[in-house]
C-alpha cells in the first residue's frame, strides 16, 4: 500500500486544488496530522511550492508519536534506538480548509507513511481507518456525533498557576450570552468555527464555572474524527488569539466537574437504512444495536485507556459525578455509561458517555467502533438495562480506576489489540506506561502541603 487509495492525492487533484487556492488568495497551506495524544503536529507549506514539496510526502521524525507533552521523548519501537528515522506525511486534498482566524492560510490532514510507502502503524487515523474497514464489513457506515466540554481560563497573577476560570461565577448551568460569557470568548469562537467548515451548530455554558461546549453535527466516523481533531486544535488557537487558554485536560479542578467527550454512534447500511432501529425490537432497538451495546460493556476496561488515557482522567470519575464510574446501560439514563437517547428511527443511536475531553477523537472512535464490531460479530448479549440512578457497585462492575489498570486491560484485551492493530497497541503501551512513571517520581502539591508540616 502506498498511498491512502484517495484520488485526493492524485497529481491532478492536487494542482486544482491548488489553483483554487491561488484564486482564493490562500498562500500558505498548513499540513497536520494527529499524534498519540491528538496534538496537531503540522508544517506551513507555501502553495506556489505545494505540489514540488508533497510529491514525496513531508518529512517529519517519527519519534513525534514518542514525544510527551513536556517534549521528553519515550523510546518507542522505530524511535530512539533505532536511530529516529522518518515518517512522511501524504496530504489528503479533500481535507483542505481555510483557517478563517489566518489570513491567507489553509489547512490539510496528512496521512502519514512510512519511508518505504507502508502506513504509519501508530497514526491515530489510519488506525481509525483500519477498524472502520472492520466494522464495515459486517456492520454497515458507522455514524458519529461528538460532544466535547472544555474550560476557557484567564491570566491572574495571583494564582499560583498564572491562571483562573474565565467568567467565574456559579450556577451558570446551560446559559448564553455575557450572564456566563462575558467578553464574548465563546460566541467570537463559536460564529469562527462556523466559518471554518468542520460543522458546528451550537454553543453554550457548561455546568460548572468557565466550562463551555460546543455541538458537532454528525456524519461517517472518518469525517467527525477529522473534525473533532480539527475542533480541538481551533478552540485552542482561537483562544490564544484572545490572551486566553482553553483546556480539554478532563479535571483540571478540584472544585468543579471534569469536561467530557460524550460520542454519538449509530450505523447504516448502504441504501441509507438505520440499522440500530428496529420497532419490534426490545426497546425498538435492533438485534444489532444490542449486539453493539454488549461488546461495548464486555471490552470496556480495554476501551478505558483510550477514551481516558491520562492520569487525570481518573480524578473525573465517581460516584454523583454524571460521569461513569460502573459498566453499564440505561435508557435516557444520564448515569449510565452507555446511553440510549429517546429518539428512534433515523435518530437510533447509542451515548457512549464514558469519554473525556483529554481523548484522542480517532483513537476514541476506533475504540468504541472496535468493542461494537467484536459484540456484533461475536453476538454478545446486552444485558438489561440499568433502572433509576446508577453508581452502585454492587449492581453493575466497576471501571478501571487507574491509567495503570486501565493500559493493563488493554494489554490483556487480545480481541480489541488485534482489532485496534498490535503495533499502535505496543506504541501506546510504552507511552503512557512513561508517563505514570515520569509522574510517580515528581513531587505534587498535595503532597508538599500533606506532610511537610507535621511529619
Amino acid at each position: 500500500m502506498t498511498n491512502s487509495g484517495s484520488k485526493s492525492s492524485e497529481p491532478g487533484a492536487v494542482a486544482e486544488a491548488m489553483a483554487k487556492c491561488r484564486a482564493e488568495g490562500i498562500d500558505v497551506i498548513r499540513l497536520g496530522y494527529s499524534d498519540i495524544i491528538g496534538t496537531d503536529r503540522s508544517k506551513d507549506l507555501l502553495v506556489n511550492r505545494f505540489e514540488r514539496t508533497t510529491g514525496h510526502g513531508v518529512a517529519f521524525c517519527r519519534s513525534v508519536y514518542g514525544t510527551t507533552p513536556m517534549g521528553d521523548v519515550v523510546d518507542i519501537e522505530g524511535g530512539l534506538a533505532a536511530g529516529l528515522p522518518d515518517i512522511v506525511a501524504r496530504p489528503d486534498i479533500e481535507t483542505l480548509t481555510r483557517v478563517p482566524w489566518e489570513p491567507g492560510v489553509a489547512h490539510v490532514i496528512a496521512d502519514v507513511f512510512n519511508p518505504d510507502g507502508s502506513p504509519s502503524a501508530e497514526s491515530p487515523r489510519y488506525v481509525l481507518k483500519n477498524v472502520i474497514e472492520k466494522f464495515s464489513s459486517i456492520a454497515g457506515t458507522p455514524i458519529c456525533g461528538p460532544e466535547l466540554e472544555f474550560y476557557v481560563l484567564q491570566e491572574d497573577e495571583n494564582s499560583d498557576s498564572g491562571w483562573s476560570r474565565y467568567g467565574e461565577m456559579s450556577g451558570n448551568v446551560y446559559v448564553s450570552g455575557l450572564r456566563g460569557d462575558p467578553e464574548n470568548v465563546l460566541l467570537q469562537t463559536l460564529r469562527q468555527l462556523g466559518e471554518y467548515d468542520i460543522e458546528v451548530v451550537a454553543a453554550n455554558h457548561e455546568f460548572s464555572s468557565g466550562q463551555f461546549e460546543i455541538n458537532l453535527w454528525h456524519s461517517d466516523a472518518m469525517d467527525a474524527s477529522d473534525r473533532a481533531f480539527r475542533f480541538k486544535a481551533a478552540v485552542k488557537e482561537m483562544a490564544r488569539a484572545r490572551g486566553k487558554l482553553a483546556t480539554f485536560m478532563a479535571k483540571p479542578f478540584n472544585d468543579e466537574g471534569g469536561s467530557g467527550f460524550h460520542l454519538h454512534f449509530s450505523t447504516q447500511d448502504a441504501d441509507g437504512n438505520h440499522l440500530f432501529d428496529d420497532p419490534n425490537g426490545e426497546h425498538g432497538l435492533s438485534k444489532v444495536a444490542h449486539h453493539a451495546i454488549g461488546g461495548i460493556l464486555k471490552h470496556a476496561p480495554a476501551l478505558t485507556a483510550l477514551a481516558n488515557p491520562t492520569i487525570n482522567s481518573y480524578k473525573r470519575f465517581g460516584p454523583d459525578t454524571l460521569a461513569p464510574w460502573l459498566i453499564d446501560w440505561g435508557l435516557d439514563n444520564r448515569s449510565a455509561m452507555v446511553r440510549i437517547p429517546p429518539e428512534r428511527g433515523s435518530a437510533s443511536r447509542l451515548e457512549l458517555r464514558l469519554g473525556d475531553a483529554s481523548a484522542n477523537p480517532y483513537l476514541l472512535t476506533a475504540a468504541t467502533l472496535a468493542a461494537a464490531y467484536l459484540g456484533i460479530r461475536d453476538e454478545i448479549d446486552s444485558g438489561e438495562p440499568l433502572v433509576g440512578y446508577g453508581y452502585d457497585p454492587e449492581r453493575s462492575p466497576m471501571l478501571p480506576s487507574s491509567l495503570c489498570a486501565a493500559l493493563d486491560a488493554l494489554e490483556a484485551d487480545t480481541e480489541m489489540r488485534e482489532v485496534l492493530g498490535e503495533q499502535f497497541v505496543a506504541t501506546f503501551l510504552a507511552y503512557k506506561r512513561n508517563e505514570i512513571e515520569r509522574f510517580n517520581s515528581f513531587i505534587t502539591d498535595w503532597e508538599f502541603r500533606e506532610y511537610t508540616y507535621h511529619l
